[in-house]
């Protein structure tokens, strides 16, 4: 990497801790590509510093920061302005301070797996039928209003723990309302999981079971039609235990590494000035540095 001037153009990410994200990696090869003056910087950031951390960053020159966990819901107090969508998934992952100074959280989480479903199935319709999403933590709840924004006509939610699915479904349901097309949240048992797949479109695990180091997600998903479509968030493993039973099935598979590339175009966008791509070369780079 090539050295910066002093009018280089900084941005980065905070988190606790923040020593595993692969954001400097992933930034870092863009900014070499486009031979751009600028650095993506790691900022370990405590909790209870984060009232002190964001006001002071864009007097220090930074043009915004990704926000990793545990920050995600929390520092939505410490900004000028929350983009609508964020607002309505609760969570913001990238700030863009302006020339004043004034920040505005955004989510880009649900951009992210959008467009890694569209690259991957490049004629992949959206309305044409159910989903089912496993989890629901943060990612399910970006993941929720960006498939109900693209027109998908029916959710199906299944947590472990069904309080909290029924929580997340309730307040997306009131702020996406039903939305132009008519799509909603339902859930469903955890126990029906591998019932509940007979005339969907897609699959999405947003759980971190079936993740390296996690235990299996247990699911039978041979009743599923086979022009549906299995994606999984979880990028180690590369190919989940999930994919290969679906890649088995005959139904088509998208892995959750794209995810996490498409989510930080807008933001290195915002930021140093070029529209990045996700290349098979951004890919392995940021492969190779994870884990």
């Amino acid at each position: 990497m090539s050295g910066i001037s002093g009018k280089a153009k900084i941005a980065g990410v905070i988190g606790w801790p923040i020593r595993h994200s692969l954001s400097p990696r992933l930034h870092g090869y863009w900014l070499d590509q486009y031979n751009i003056d600028g650095s993506f910087i790691p900022l370990p950031v405590e909790p209870s510093d984060l009232g002190t951390i964001i006001p002071a960053l864009p007097r220090m020159g930074f043009h915004g920061v990704n926000v990793t966990l545990p920050h995600k819901e929390t520092v939505m107090a410490h900004l000028d302005h929350i983009h609508e969508t964020a607002r309505r998934i609760g969570a913001v992952n990238t700030i863009i301070f302006d020339q004043d100074g004034q920040s505005t959280g955004h989510n880009t989480d649900g951009f992210g797996f959008t467009e890694n479903i569209l690259q991957t199935l490049i004629h992949w319709d959206f309305p044409q039928g159910p989903v089912v999403v496993l989890g629901a933590g943060g990612a399910s709840r970006a993941i929720c209003v960006a498939l109900l924004d693209a027109g998908v006509p029916e959710i199906r939610l299944l947590n472990r723990t069904h309080e909290r699915a029924r929580v997340l479904a309730s307040e997306i349901n009131n702020v996406c309302g039903r939305g132009d097309s008519g799509g909603t949240i339902t859930v469903v048992d955890w126990d029906r999981r591998s019932e509940c797949l007979g005339d969907v479109a897609m699959v999405v695990n947003t759980t971190t079971l079936g993740m390296t180091g996690k235990p299996p997600l247990e699911i039978d998903i041979s009743g599923l039609p086979e022009q549906a479509c299995v994606t999984d968030i979880v990028y180690a493993p590369l190919k989940t235990a999930l994919l290969v039973q679906a890649e088995q099935c005959g139904c088509a598979i998208v892995d959750g590494l794209g995810m996490l590339l498409h989510q930080a175009r807008p933001g290195f966008e915002a930021w140093f000035g070029p529209t990045p791509q996700v290349t098979e070369d951004l890919r392995r780079h940021v492969l190779s540095g994870a884990g």
